[in-house]
């Protein structure tokens, strides 16, 4: 009898992952359909002679705040090397840095943020056991600062969504003080844990100390208020900054969740279900394709060189050595 009534007991687990197996599948293809609704009823045309109108300086000072965010996120895997001891060259390691960003943005994080830094560091002889506390450690930073930037602005000034979104702004608060409790929770245990470390799938997990974990939370919120600058300058500073944000925290989680490389499509039909009405679509979709020129493929076309100049330059090591 007692072994009959526990042998459901394991399949709680298996429902619950079918259960957010089948959720995701839901905000794909909510976020895929959104997408289509917007693309369709697009003015294509429009963003084309608006781009056109972009002036050179807005150009200029938009990829100024892009060249600053791009080089203050190459810093982020300075805190996993500081932490992990493990010795490369800071410059060294603020290309690999730069470099993964990149083409983390434009193919995605499986190509970007992790084959090509283990790729990278493996061959300036880092073990994966110290790449992957790196990579953890750089994945932590840049969502550390996104709960607390995304968590303010919800909260305090949640953002009038489409009808059709079906979240009001309560919801919306809620959200945003569970994104600001996390972060808090987070700081937290830096400060407070007297238990520093777990093991977590054969892989060591250590606190930082409490400046570290101030110094992530600061360089994360810095950088994604830049990237929200960038967008805030091509869209002719117009409209508060604030709601510009919003759209990029709301559309940078739309991106990753719906795993699109460059959240092709997705921060588009963002940006336009919750600034297009006021700003119209041809500015919107303008100042988007902007951004994507200086964000996405200046930065990638740069990447790229970097890459094979790394590549040619081990390469001629390995065959000196020989």
């Amino acid at each position: 009898m007692s072994d009959e009534a526990a042998a459901p007991a394991p399949a709680t687990p298996a429902r619950w992952a079918r259960a957010r197996r089948w959720l995701g599948i839901g905000f794909v293809v909510a976020v895929g359909a959104l997408v289509a609704n917007v693309a369709r009823s697009m003015d294509w045309g429009a963003a084309w002679h608006a781009l056109q109108r972009v002036e050179p300086a807005t150009l200029a000072l938009a990829a100024a705040l892009a060249a600053a965010s791009h080089a203050l996120y190459a810093t982020y895997d300075l805190i996993g090397r500081h932490l992990t001891g493990h010795g490369l060259a800071a410059p060294r390691v603020a290309a690999v840095g730069f470099i993964s960003y990149a083409f983390n943005l434009n193919l995605g994080a499986l190509v970007g943020g992790f084959a090509l830094r283990y790729k990278l560091y493996g061959k300036l002889g880092l073990a994966p056991g110290v790449v992957t506390r790196v990579l953890g450690y750089s994945l932590l930073t840049n969502w550390l600062g996104y709960f607390v930037l995304g968590g303010t602005v919800l909260l305090l000034r949640p953002p009038a969504l489409p009808p059709d979104w079906e979240l009001g702004r309560s919801a919306l608060r809620l959200l945003g003080g569970a994104l600001l409790l996390a972060a808090a929770g987070y700081v937290a245990l830096c400060a407070f844990a007297r238990r520093r470390s777990w093991r977590l799938r054969g892989h060591e997990l250590v606190l930082p100390p409490l400046g570290i974990a101030l110094l992530q939370l600061a360089m994360s919120a810095t950088n994604w208020a830049l990237i929200a600058g960038v967008c805030h300058v091509l869209l002719g500073r117009t409209l508060p900054y604030p709601d510009v944000l919003t759209a990029l925290l709301l559309a940078a989680v739309a991106g990753v969740v719906t795993h699109l490389p460059a959240g092709l499509g997705v921060i588009e039909a963002v940006f336009v279900a919750l600034l297009g009405a006021r700003l119209g679509q041809g500015p919107v979709l303008a100042a988007l394709l902007a951004y994507r020129a200086v964000y996405y493929l200046a930065p990638l076309a740069l990447a790229t060189a970097l890459y094979f100049a790394l590549e040619a330059r081990g390469r001629h090591k390995a065959a000196a050595a020989h």
